[in-house]
């Protein structure tokens, strides 16, 4: 491959990019066409799009990765995209209504339940998407494993009911907000980047206070995502320090309690 095949220059860039015209390299070519090979290339497109992406790629080579890669005792994998999120996606783009049908148990299986699709979500912990909808029928909020989710029918919706049922979603997720403030040890002030790296998956505000040369961060979750925080501020160890005197710093004194005493320390 040329190493200057791709210029990485800004007014060549934005003119492409005003044409509509999005510029690869041979070797992204190749890896493109590697990854269609997968099984699950399939599901990832539609048939015209993966007809037409092989079709545009045929003349490029494969990456042949067999002749240096070597994949021994692999654990059952779990594929990062599900054939439900292009429908899922084109519903809250649209913002369409769905009758959604769910397991909630092995053998349990609620069917037509009516939800207004919000946002889709993925957990890096879990290796699973989430769709958080909001539930027209009790008026509550709802996250559901896709994977749980067996089928689901769109319905069309008026431009203000959508309205209305957004309106309803975002005053939920307001309601199951919670915040935790974390001051930064200023002798690790160095390493702020780091810090807000750990956080990066959240909401948050930083201010910096001169006279004592310290740093706040608010770090904004949902009430069900405080036993992740807490693990991130452990992370942390002695760089950080919370400052709330409840729930955050109640659990921090309770790990840190049951830790020493593993160890038969007084």
């Amino acid at each position: 491959m040329n190493p200057f095949e791709k210029i990485f220059n800004y007014q060549i860039v934005s003119r492409l990019d005003d044409s509509g015209i999005f510029a690869v390299t041979g070797h992204e070519r190749s890896w493109l066409k590697t990854c269609l090979s997968h099984p699950a290339a399939e599901e990832a497109f539609t048939a015209a799009t993966f007809d037409k992406l092989a079709a545009m790629l045929s003349p490029d080579a494969d990456l042949n990765t067999h002749e240096h890669i070597q994949q021994k005792a692999a654990s059952k994998v779990k594929h990062v995209y599900h054939p439900l999120i292009r429908e899922l996606r084109r519903a809250i783009m649209n913002r369409r209504l769905l009758r959604i049908d769910c397991r909630v148990k092995p053998d349990k299986i609620v069917k037509g339940e009516p939800a207004w699709p919000y946002k889709l979500e993925y957990s890096m912990v879990k290796r699973e998407w989430y769709l958080l909808w909001y539930h027209t029928g009790i008026h509550s909020l709802m996250s559901t494993r896709l994977h749980n989710i067996t089928a689901l029918m769109e319905l069309p919706c008026s431009a203000e009911r959508s309205r209305e049922l957004e309106e309803m979603t975002l005053k939920q997720i307001e309601k199951r907000k919670q915040q935790v403030v974390i001051q930064v040890v200023p002798i690790y002030n160095a390493e702020l980047s780091r810090i807000l790296y750990v956080f990066s998956c959240f909401e948050k505000e930083v201010r910096f206070d001169a006279d004592t040369d310290t740093y706040t961060i608010t770090v904004i979750y949902y009430g069900s995502e405080s036993e992740f925080v807490l693990q991130r501020v452990r992370f942390l160890g002695l760089r950080v320090r919370v400052m709330d005197a409840g729930y955050m710093s109640n659990r921090m004194r309770e790990t840190a309690a049951n830790a020493l005493a593993r160890y038969a320390v007084t």
